[in-house]
């Protein structure tokens, strides 16, 4: 019962925060939310649980690829085909990590996540500011 509410209000407190995060503020619990399942993972891998395993795995993969369904092309040029290409290889290497059981490839893909989570939250407030203008520009026509 106790880990049921604890559950609950874990997930009451994650609502709350990505309703009122801004993109930038979403990617980072993204991020978090990636990096948390590929740590869970590696556990249940180490426990031989691998219902649990899989559904960490899944997890994580689907926010790696939500992450780069997210990536504007347009705007972000190489630095955002890199990035496709690099999420598109964490999601290989993930699927090769279920596939295998294997916490060393869940590893690899954490600690390339982990080097874009450092870059991403090392932006600069201002730069933030202007993306996040453009972004509404582009978004509203101007």
């Amino acid at each position: 019962m106790y880990n049921n509410k604890l559950k609950g209000y874990t997930q009451d407190s994650l609502r709350s925060r990505v309703a009122g995060a801004d993109p930038y503020q979403l990617v980072q619990l993204l991020m978090a939310g990636a990096l948390e399942n590929m740590s869970y993972a590696k556990g249940a891998i180490q426990r031989k649980d691998l219902e649990k395993k899989s559904v960490h795995l899944s997890k994580a993969s689907a926010i790696i690829e939500s992450l780069r369904s997210s990536l504007n092309m347009e705007v972000g040029g190489e630095v955002s085909e890199n990035l496709d290409n690099l999420y598109l290889y964490m999601y290989d290497r993930l699927t090769e990590a279920s596939l295998k059981n294997d916490v060393e490839i869940i590893d690899e893909v954490a600690k390339l996540l982990k080097q874009i989570k450092s870059a991403w939250d090392a932006i600069p407030m201002t730069e933030r500011e202007v993306a996040m203008t453009q972004m509404q520009q582009q978004a509203s026509g101007a």
